[in-house]
C-alpha cells in the first residue's frame, strides 16, 4: 500500500470516528430521542461528510444497540424498554454493590473528599450545559468508587454499564428534577464509605441504584414522551 492509500484510509477512518462520536453523543444526550428516524443522506448533509463514513458509523451504532436498520427505509434510534432498564439496573446494582464494599476498605481520605465534592454538583432542569456537567459528575462519582475497589476487571464492568445508563440519565434529567435525591443518596454513600463499613456501603449504593431506576421509570411514564416502551 502506498502513502496515498494509507493517508486516504486514515482520513476515512477519522471521518467515520467523528461521525460515530457525534451521533452517539446526540443519542445519549437525547438530541436524537428514542424512536427518531434518520437516513444516511440526511445525516451526511448535517455532518458535512459523504455517506460512507455515516453508513459505517450507523453500522457500529446498530451493533451497540443504539440504532435499528430498516432496509430501504433508513434507521431508527432504538426505544428504551422497561425490561432493558430493569435488567440493566439489576446487573449494575450487583456490580456496584461489590465495588462499593471493596472501596470502603481501599479509598483514601483524599478520594473520599473528592467524592463529597462530586456529590454536591447540581443542575438546572432544561439547561443543557449544567445538565451535562451534572451527569458527567454523576458518572465520575460512580466510576471513582469502582476504581476504589482496586479491581480493574470489576471497574471495567461497572464502566460499561454506566455508559449504557447514560442515555437513561439524560432522559430522566430532562423531565424531572433529580438534584435532591441524587445529592442525598451520594452523600449517604460517602458517609458509609468513610465508616469503612463494607456492608453499609454496599447497601447504600444498591439502594441508590434502585431509587434511580424507580425515579427514571416513573418520570418517563408520566412524561408521555413515548420514549419508553414495554
Amino acid at each position: 500500500m502506498n502513502k496515498a492509500d494509507t493517508s486516504s484510509g486514515k482520513r476515512g477512518k477519522s471521518l467515520t470516528e467523528t461521525a460515530y462520536g457525534i451521533l452517539r453523543e446526540r443519542i445519549i444526550t437525547g438530541d436524537l430521542p428514542p424512536g427518531t428516524e434518520v437516513s444516511e443522506p440526511e445525516l451526511a448533509e448535517q455532518l458535512s461528510v459523504s455517506k460512507t463514513p455515516v453508513r459505517e458509523a450507523l453500522a457500529r451504532l446498530c451493533v451497540e444497540g443504539f440504532m435499528d436498520a430498516y432496509p430501504r427505509r433508513g434507521y431508527r434510534v432504538t426505544p428504551v424498554t422497561v425490561k432493558d432498564m430493569n435488567d440493566l439496573f439489576a446487573v449494575r446494582g450487583m456490580l456496584e454493590g461489590t465495588a462499593a464494599a471493596l472501596a470502603a476498605r481501599n479509598l483514601s481520605n483524599d478520594e473520599l473528599d473528592a467524592l463529597d465534592q462530586l456529590a454536591d454538583v447540581s443542575y438546572v432542569i432544561g439547561e443543557d450545559v449544567s445538565t451535562k456537567t451534572f451527569i458527567d459528575s454523576n458518572q465520575e462519582f460512580h466510576s471513582a468508587i469502582a476504581r476504589g475497589s482496586r479491581n480493574p476487571r470489576l471497574y471495567a464492568l461497572v464502566m460499561s454499564h454506566l455508559e449504557e445508563c447514560a442515555r437513561l440519565f439524560y432522559m430522566g434529567a430532562r423531565v424531572r428534577d433529580i438534584n435532591p435525591e441524587t445529592n442525598d443518596d451520594h452523600h449517604r454513600i460517602v458517609a458509609a464509605l468513610r465508616q469503612r463499613d463494607a456492608d453499609k456501603s454496599r447497601d447504600a449504593i444498591v439502594e441508590h441504584n434502585e431509587n434511580t431506576r424507580q425515579g427514571i421509570l416513573g418520570a418517563l411514564v408520566a412524561s408521555g414522551q413515548g420514549w419508553l416502551t414495554l
